[in-house]
């Protein structure tokens, strides 16, 4: 599904390096978990993947499928499949969530070469989605994400997900700044989209959410690459003893 090679990648503005020979495997089907210290470049690789500006890759391939990514503008990369679900969600004032939503899937379904969903069936899907995830039909009503909660805001985002339904989903740290109830909801929201043709990265600094979003590989991330990986019990260590000694096992 994803697959990183040596990636190397640099902040723009600054000429300095961040990603220095990053390489994952991410099967179908599959949960990967990255943890790490502050200014591992977790965030970085996230950004990277889906297209944003200011950064340069230097090294390195990165691909989706058959598709070499680093040669996809951002709205392609989508349209193949790759969803971010972003630290910090935005506002947008104006824009009402149905209209954003129905724009974005008819969107991406003609760059697939689909037929784009009318009103009328649009409705029936959106309703359908909001139901299964247990999102409260008014959030539908309202402008994206304005006056949402820190919780609802990362629902929405699942719902933006669960509309889309890409291939690859990233998660950069959706559980920052949650309680323990909104987080169990974001957490079922995410585990109600698993399935054996997508694959997900997870990207957090606790082992809480991790309790809840079981991962099938957990990677630890350091000073620009992933030093370590194993199973969810590496959470575990990390959560008990903190990435000192993982550290000092790879300096």
């Amino acid at each position: 599904m994803l697959k990183i090679n040596n990636l190397h990648v640099k902040l723009e503005e600054e000429d300095k390096q961040i990603l220095k020979g990053v390489d994952l495997e991410v099967g179908a089907g599959q949960v990967h978990a990255i943890m790490g210290p502050n200014g591992s470049g977790k965030s970085t690789l996230s950004y990277v993947l889906a297209g944003r500006d200011g950064y340069e890759v230097t090294e390195g391939a990165a691909s989706l499928g058959d598709l070499d990514l680093l040669d996809l503008e951002p709205e392609e990369r989508a349209a193949a499949g790759l969803f971010l679900a972003f630290q910090y969600p935005v506002e947008i004032p104006g824009v009402g969530n149905m209209t954003f939503l129905r724009t974005a899937v008819n969107a991406q379904r003609k760059a697939r070469g689909e037929e784009e969903l009318n009103a009328a069936e649009f409705l029936r899907v959106i309703r359908a989605r909001a139901k299964e995830l247990n999102i409260d039909a008014e959030m539908l009503k309202r402008p994206v994400n304005v006056g949402f909660s820190g919780g609802e805001k990362k629902r929405n985002e699942i719902l933006q997900m669960a509309m889309l339904e890409p291939k690859l989903c990233i998660l950069d740290e959706t559980d920052s700044g949650l309680d323990v109830d909104a987080m169990k909801l974001v957490a079922a929201g995410v585990n109600a989209l698993r399935s054996p043709d997508r694959a997900f990265l997870v990207i957090t600094h606790y082992q809480r959410l991790l309790d809840h979003i079981k991962p099938d590989v957990v990677h630890i991330m350091a000073d620009g690459r992933i030093v370590q990986s194993g199973g969810p019990e590496l959470a575990l260590e990390v959560e008990n003893n903190g990435y000192a000694d993982i550290l000092k096992t790879v300096a």
